[in-house]
């Protein structure tokens, strides 16, 4: 894969919220967990811990934690992302390292045809998930990315220009 190769997967991936039917196979749900456990972390503490929820029954006990409950239940799976706190090392570089590892694996299961979206909007309801999980306090949720194949065509997108996002550095002499 080139530059631009790598630029188009970026540029191209979209929040999918609408999933078929269709299960995720065990070497794609492998490789999404992979390209997550590589994302870069200070020290290499590598804080992350993911708990895959593929059952129904752990689907429908998430899903009313969050208004997204639709997009909970009609994902072939879901990936918690937690924080390790006793890995943890600086808060803001550990939450950067966090940040990393759900774009990784978004990134790796749009470059194998999957959707994904990072939800977000989950974390007001933490304490419940990671009960209904069954994580001790040590774990701070950082995200639930819903995972599957997707039903539909995907929203286009745009960017704010760079020169907008591009600041110039002023040099004092």
């Amino acid at each position: 894969m080139d530059a631009t190769e790598i630029l188009e997967l970026i540029t191209s991936r979209r929040s999918v919220r609408r999933f078929s039917a269709e299960p995720v196979s065990p070497e794609s749900l492998e490789m999404v967990l992979e390209a997550g456990r590589w994302a870069p972390s200070g020290l290499n503490n590598q804080p992350w811990r993911l708990v895959v929820v593929d059952s129904d029954d752990g689907k429908a006990a998430l899903a009313p934690l969050t208004r997204y409950g639709a997009v909970i239940k009609g994902a072939a799976l879901l990936i918690c992302v937690f924080i390790h706190l006793p890995s943890m090392y600086n808060e803001t570089k550990d939450h950067q390292a966090m940040g990393a590892c759900l774009q990784n694996m978004l990134l790796m299961a749009h470059g194998l045809g999957l959707g994904a979206v990072w939800l977000g909007e989950i974390l007001n309801s933490a304490d419940q998930v990671r009960g209904v999980v069954g994580l001790s306090d040590e774990h701070q949720l950082m995200a639930v990315l819903a995972l599957g194949h997707p039903a539909g065509g995907t929203g286009e997108a745009s960017r704010k220009p760079l020169s907008e996002l591009v600041l110039s550095a002023r040099q004092e002499s």
